[in-house]
């Protein structure tokens, strides 16, 4: 049977029970793969990898190496998070990288967005090689690769960097044990093996990051705008209690400028898109109606605090015909 197809006869992990037996199976499974041998896990902070580590810390421990690599591409404030919770609270064996100006570098200039995934995705692989030469026994790289992940790779929507395994020059093997499983099924194993609240429902975020929001070829400006008005967005869907209601809303700045009028001047800058979306599984999505006061309130604040900004649109297109991210 093919280990990247669910069973037919799986039953979808909606109890704690289900989850405990789920979590029980994989920490047998990932002894029975590792061993006694060393594990690198590329950690982002999101649902899946922190899922992911902490299967990995329950079955092996000590074994775990956790990797934080920042690319340039994560939300306002992201890393500092990580490694807060991470570091200090769960007491992860964590390695901090910086790699923005490696990663920028790279993607200057290339606006295809299969091109930018694939990019990062090799950069991500080259910067755990890197990482593992440091290190003694690690023959294993772990991923919080998803069962949606897994679909759309096949199906050719999108390529995925946790997807299709490491270069063959590369001798890890992969440890994916969260990767038959959908989104709302992570999130029960996760409050199941204990993780804080905040974290098993933070919104999901792809690998590229911010990258896939920053439509066409990345430039420094226009990354700051996305991170920038996302950090608004986020402040105030708190604010107006759609936090945890909503199961993701992100900001796009798109590679085109219009015109506008600033202080009675003219002006050609970017417009920012708001999308926010419901959906259980990933593989389908409504749009979700946000409140009229909300919106101009949304509109205020990123037009006046977000340089470059003239205009802010909302996407209104569920899945299908259109994907959650844009790119």
């Amino acid at each position: 049977m093919d280990s990247n197809v669910r069973p037919a006869s799986m039953e979808r992990i909606t109890t704690k029970a289900l989850a405990e037996a789920f979590i029980e199976e994989q920490i047998a499974a990932i002894k029975a793969q590792v061993g006694d041998k060393k594990v690198l896990l590329a950690l982002s902070g999101g649902v899946d990898s922190s899922v992911c580590a902490a299967l990995l810390i329950k079955a092996i421990g000590k074994q775990l190496t956790c990797v934080h690599v920042n690319h340039g591409l994560l939300r306002k404030g992201e890393p500092e998070q990580v490694i807060r919770v991470f570091r200090e609270e769960l007491g992860a064996n964590l390695i901090y990288v910086d790699a923005v100006d490696r990663f920028l570098d790279k993607l200057a200039g290339v606006s295809d967005p299969e091109t930018k995934r694939k990019i990062i995705g090799k950069e991500f692989i080259d910067v755990f090689a890197e990482e593992a030469r440091k290190l003694e026994g690690i023959e294993f790289l772990a991923q919080g690769t998803i069962y949606p992940d897994i679909l759309e790779s096949q199906d050719g929507i999108k390529a995925h960097h946790n997807v299709g395994g490491l270069p063959p020059e590369l001798n890890f093997e992969l440890v994916e044990p969260v990767k038959l499983l959908y989104k709302d099924e992570v999130r029960v194993v996760g409050h199941t093996l204990g993780l804080p609240e905040g974290m098993v429902e933070r919104q999901p975020f792809p690998g590229p990051g911010l990258g896939v929001r920053c439509v066409g070829a990345i430039t420094r400006d226009r990354l700051e705008a996305v991170r920038e008005s996302d950090a608004i967005l986020r402040e105030e869907f708190a604010a107006a209690g759609l936090q945890g209601k909503v199961w993701q809303y992100f900001t796009v700045v798109p590679d085109f400028k219009s015109t506008g009028i600033t202080d009675g001047k003219r002006t050609f800058d970017w417009p920012v898109i708001i999308r926010a979306v419901n959906t259980r599984d990933a593989i389908t999505a409504t749009v979700e109606e946000l409140p009229w006061d909300l919106m101009k309130k949304l509109v205020s604040r990123i037009t006046s605090e977000v340089k470059g900004v003239n205009r802010v649109l909302i996407d209104i297109t569920p899945k299908p015909c259109a994907t959650i991210e844009w790119e």
